[in-house]
């Protein structure tokens, strides 16, 4: 890997008498893609321009590969910055602009040809070599920025919201071809986003972050199906949540592709609780944490895991959830179908999708009695409160 690790320990910043920053603690490894997301006024900015050296922490410290950066002036601190305005300068052309540090550093007009369409290649540009910044699209403009950055080789690239100025399409496309870049060159990746689509998409961690603290880190996977606080829950996606009580708790055999044993042949447990939701009534859910009866906790399930039909589910599984309610709103987007189904006085989403030719459009409609189930297992305990 040619990406260094960086490590953020114990970081603090406040602008006058406001705190954007609490504490922050954070180890991002070498070669990593690694999303800083979290909404407007989070302090993921602030914390990527303390990393550049745009910013001093009040208290608290950043390393290069064990190396504090601190004192080290952003240009001479192996990172550079990809920004959302881009940054380019308009009376120079596109091999000029990806050019411009070398000549600073003076190298030969030879090796600054190689390295120059080398960079130009790697962002597929080579062929607007010679057009200004005016002639270029949005994306085209990236990729110039994108080229700039990386071409004296940083150890880290720090984008922040890169694509944010891009329409949908050109977005998605752009996240393709950025992720495919750093396949290619395998420096530290920390990118900076508000987009829980963009995140989940290209990273290898993320960092969820709210009011200038770090509410979870882990794998696109992990932050989607384990959240760990309400706010993440809320935030990574849709979701369904709902104060709750543990009624009940049981120790059951977790369920194995072979029967009940493990390769060693012991039988495994997990936990299965019931709990009670006022809207909702009892429902079962297995959880990793250690609740006890009385207790009251966040539960949430993602709409995509509920199943929606007309007539009764015939499953005798006694760890499906089942309800019944009225579709209140169903909302057609070609490849699903969203449903908000009231019951007492909530509204339950479901998602349903569209996956095959025949599947001319939802067979449930407005106003319609319809069943919601769900597994066990698909739900999850978000916060243990008391």
């Amino acid at each position: 890997m040619k990406g260094s690790d960086v490590v953020i320990e114990g970081v603090t910043k406040s602008f006058g008498n406001v705190t954007v920053l609490k504490d922050v603690d954070l180890a991002i490894q070498k070669g990593e893609f690694f999303s800083l997301l979290g909404p407007s006024g989070c302090g993921k900015t602030t914390l990527l321009r303390i990393i550049a050296g745009f910013e001093t922490p009040n208290y608290g410290g950043v390393t290069f590969d064990g190396i504090n950066v601190l004192p080290i002036p952003p240009n001479k601190r192996q990172a550079n910055t990809v920004f959302q305005s881009y940054a380019l300068f308009p009376h120079l052309t596109v091999f000029e602009n990806v050019a411009f540090s070398l000549r600073l550093m003076k190298l030969s007009n030879n090796e600054i040809r190689s390295r120059v369409n080398d960079y130009l290649k790697l962002v597929q540009l080579e062929a607007h070599a010679r057009k200004m910044p005016n002639q270029l699209s949005g994306g085209q403009k990236q990729r110039v920025a994108i080229a700039r950055a990386l071409i004296n080789e940083p150890r880290v690239l720090l984008l922040d919201e890169p694509l944010s100025a891009l329409d949908a399409k050109l977005r998605q496309h752009m996240l393709i071809e950025l992720d495919e870049i750093h396949d290619k060159i395998g420096i530290t990746f920390i990118y900076v986003t508000h987009d829980q689509e963009e995140a989940l998409s290209v990273s290898d961690r993320i960092a969820v972050m709210h009011l200038g603290e770090i509410l979870q880190v882990g794998t696109p996977h992990e932050i989607y199906e384990s959240p760990a606080t309400d706010f993440v829950a809320r935030f990574i996606g849709e979701t369904n949540l709902f104060d709750a009580r543990v009624v009940s708790t049981e120790r059951v055999p977790i369920p194995q592709a072979n029967g009940v044993s493990s390769d060693s042949g012991t039988v495994e447990y997990e936990l299965l609780a019931e709990l009670e939701i006022p809207e909702l009534g009892r429902i079962k859910v297995t959880t990793v944490d250690d609740v006890s009866p009385g207790q009251e906790v966040s539960f949430t399930i993602r709409p995509e895991k509920i199943v929606i039909s007309k007539e009764r589910p015939s499953s005798r599984r006694g760890d499906i959830n089942l309800f019944q309610g009225m579709v209140d709103e169903p909302i057609y987007s070609g490849f699903q179908t969203k449903f908000y189904v009231k019951r007492n006085d909530i509204l339950v989403r479901a998602i349903k999708q569209h996956a095959k030719y025949y599947d001319e459009g939802p067979d449930i409609i407005w106003k319609d009695e319809v069943y919601l189930s769900w597994s066990a297992h698909d739900g999850y305990i978000v916060e243990v409160k008391s």
